[in-house]
């Protein structure tokens, strides 16, 4: 079964009422070291690289943003600067000029997306939601 699917759900479930989508990027990794569910082949795929899943699953595995906090949210190659994190699930970070990422943790995955610069977060924070929630649901 592909994951890559997801991405395509949660970029539709950031549409505003215009049809815009608010996310232009997502993927999602595993909650144990943070591999990737989701293919880096994906149009809409969003790339983590080198230790970024793994740093961003410990961060949500420990319930500890510390780190984030400290040293920003690292996604892409791109530093974001953390904003806050709520019920040790969610974590919104923006970069000026280039958008902002939310993350959202299930039992077993962490649901992550790209807003774009210009976009309304709280729209990709909803496809996040509905993501992460459906997983949840299903007991991952």
């Amino acid at each position: 079964m592909s994951w890559d699917s997801y991405i395509d759900n949660l970029v539709a479930q950031t549409k505003d009422a215009s049809g815009t989508a608010h996310a232009d990027r997502a993927c999602i990794i595993g909650l144990d070291g943070g591999a990737p569910w989701t293919t880096a082949g994906h149009a809409c795929a969003l790339k983590l690289q080198g230790q970024e899943g793994a740093n961003i699953a410990r961060c949500f595995k420990n319930k500890d943003f510390s780190a984030f906090m400290s040293g920003g949210v690292h996604a892409e190659g791109l530093k974001y600067q953390f904003l806050r994190e709520e019920d040790g699930k969610l974590v919104l970070a923006k970069k000026k000029g280039n958008g902002a990422i939310s993350l959202q943790s299930s039992k077993t995955a962490i649901v992550i997306a790209h807003c774009a610069e210009g976009c309304q977060q709280g729209n990709v924070n909803k496809g996040v939601a509905v993501i992460a929630e459906y997983l949840e649901s299903l007991g991952m």
